[in-house]
């Protein structure tokens, strides 16, 4: 059957690169269709190997990228209907144009394996792609997969290794490898595909032997929570208030009245109670001009804060800090997290510290403005970054570590390796990005959880909350668009995993041993 498709493929190139582009999109959520994926990957590998030339081979890998990033990211249209300050048609525009740069990255990585292991490159006969290709394609991606999550800022979203977690031995081999080598082992599982398609069992049934090892390697300890009545409770907050789809001047008491009775009860555990991205509109810092605090003075805001936590209960809120200059005007906020303990004190800050272009910031701002355009977040001024990776101790839970948002997305950059946690806090708010984003989103933090052996608390307005373990397993939810709240135990840490202490070198790792897999599989063949 696959051969055939082969056959097939070779007929339409271009139109067949567009097709597989958008299907393979189909394997990460919501649509979850990874075995789609695996056979598109194929196709379109088989595809750039026998392109007739490299033009030709960069243009499949470009179209197909194209497709793909359309479709998976066609969650970020939603955003341009809250901001009336821009033209909402502007958003599919948007979808396009960052799907055209980011195909740059697939037509690399077909351009640099028909460079490096095409039969037309190397002096070859052979008309199918055999082995050495397929790893040298999979070093490809890897390479170019990390560029994508670096270049500009980076746009690491909807890496091809997170189509395994549904099969979380598969996952787990991010434990050892992390996201970006196991992508190219995706690429290998896919490129195994052909191997079968042609017949070469050998070959095929050594690449499936050594995943097995790799899955078996990767699996974890069970994770056990502590049940005693003393240990140490999570409780995530999701109040349902949309404040961007539903303004309103009362939104910031309206948030804080749902958020208090949604707190609970103190109990004889001390409790962690975890509030979404931007849950307090109200400011609670001192020393800002009277002015500021609009409705209510900070102190008054944080003790009817503190009066529904018991004596060793900890509030983490997400709201906004401001920076002033000499004249008071405000010159610059910050996306941050405060903890708040039962005396009202302000225990610690973080700030977000990977900012979201177009979002918390404005990029070339003055050229930006002069020309009508503003960010899609309202307001008159950009937020200034905290310093990345960064956490704090808090009175009877440890270290915690703190990843606003869009810093989740990226790994290997979560942690404070010198300074880990026990757990990392992830406030959020996908109320922006319809249905596709949140729950691509929540995939991402899971995937986070697996590479640190670390669980991870996720907060949002409207929807996907969650507490994860260290293992990524969803332990609780509470779902799109409802109201509620969740609370156990915190989850344990696990011992720090390989990826945990090398990082992203296990990548480079990885990509140089496949490399020598494809000079021994071209020597061996000849």
């Amino acid at each position: 059957m696959l051969d055939k498709q082969i056959q097939a493929v070779k007929r339409y190139p271009l139109l067949l690169s567009l097709a597989l582009g958008a299907l393979a999109a189909t394997g990460f959520a919501p649509l979850i269709w990874w075995p789609v994926t695996l056979v598109c990957f194929a196709l379109w590998m088989q595809l750039a190997h026998d392109a007739p030339t490299l033009k030709q081979a960069l243009l499949r890998g470009w179209i197909f990228g194209v497709a793909h990033f359309t479709i998976g990211n066609n969650w970020i249209q939603r955003a341009f209907t809250y901001q009336d300050a821009m033209p909402h048609w502007l958003g599919y525009l948007a979808v396009i144009l960052l799907s055209l740069y980011l195909a740059l990255y697939p037509a690399i990585a077909a351009g640099l394996a028909w460079r490096f292991a095409s039969p037309r490159s190397v002096g070859d006969d052979r008309t199918t792609a055999g082995g050495g290709f397929m790893f040298v394609f999979a070093v490809a991606w890897i390479a170019t997969e990390w560029l994508r999550g670096t270049m500009f800022t980076g746009y690491p979203w909807n890496p091809l290794s997170e189509i395994w977690l549904p099969i979380p031995p598969l996952a787990a081999i991010g434990r050892l490898v992390g996201t970006y080598a196991l992508s190219g082992l995706t690429v290998v599982v896919a490129g195994s595909l052909l191997l079968l398609a042609q017949r070469r069992w050998r070959l095929a049934a050594g690449t499936a032997l050594a995943g097995l090892v790799l899955a078996l390697g990767s699996l974890a300890p069970a994770q056990v929570m502590s049940t005693a009545d003393t240990a140490p409770r999570i409780r995530v907050i999701q109040p349902n208030l949309d404040q961007e789809e539903r303004p309103r001047d009362d939104y910031a008491e309206q948030n804080l009245l749902a958020i208090e009775a949604l707190s609970g009860m103190p109990g004889p555990a001390p409790r962690l109670i975890v509030w979404p991205e931007g849950a307090l509109r109200f400011f609670i810092e001192d020393g800002y001009p009277a002015a500021t605090y609009w409705r209510a003075d900070p102190l008054v805001t944080r003790r009817r804060i503190a009066s529904r936590l018991g004596p060793n209960d900890i509030v983490l809120a997400g709201g906004n800090a401001l920076k002033f200059d000499a004249q008071d005007n405000v010159t610059a906020g910050t996306n941050s997290v405060f903890a708040i303990d039962s005396r009202a004190r302000i225990l610690g800050r973080y700030d977000k510290a990977h900012l979201v272009p177009w979002g918390e910031y404005l990029p070339m701002r003055p050229i930006m403005s002069a020309i009508g355009l503003s960010r899609l977040v309202p307001g008159d001024f950009d937020f200034d970054p905290g310093r990345a990776a960064g956490g704090f101790a808090l009175p009877g839970f440890g270290n915690v570590g703190f990843q606003i948002c869009y810093e989740m997305i990226f790994s290997g950059e979560t942690v404070d390796r010198h300074h880990r946690p026990a757990f990392i806090f992830n406030p959020s708010n996908d109320s922006w990005y319809g249905s596709w984003g949140p729950v691509q989103h929540l995939a991402q933090a899971r995937m986070r959880a697996i590479e640190e052996g670390l669980p991870i608390i996720r907060a949002t307005p409207t929807g996907i909350s969650a507490i994860i373990d260290a293992n990524g397993t969803l332990l609780a939810t509470v779902p799109p668009h409802r109201a509620g709240a969740i609370e156990l135990p915190i989850p344990p840490p696990q011992a720090p995993t390989l990826f945990a202490r090398v990082g992203n070198l296990m990548a480079f790792i990885t990509a140089m041993v496949m490399l020598l897999f494809a000079v021994a599989i071209r020597r061996w063949s000849r």
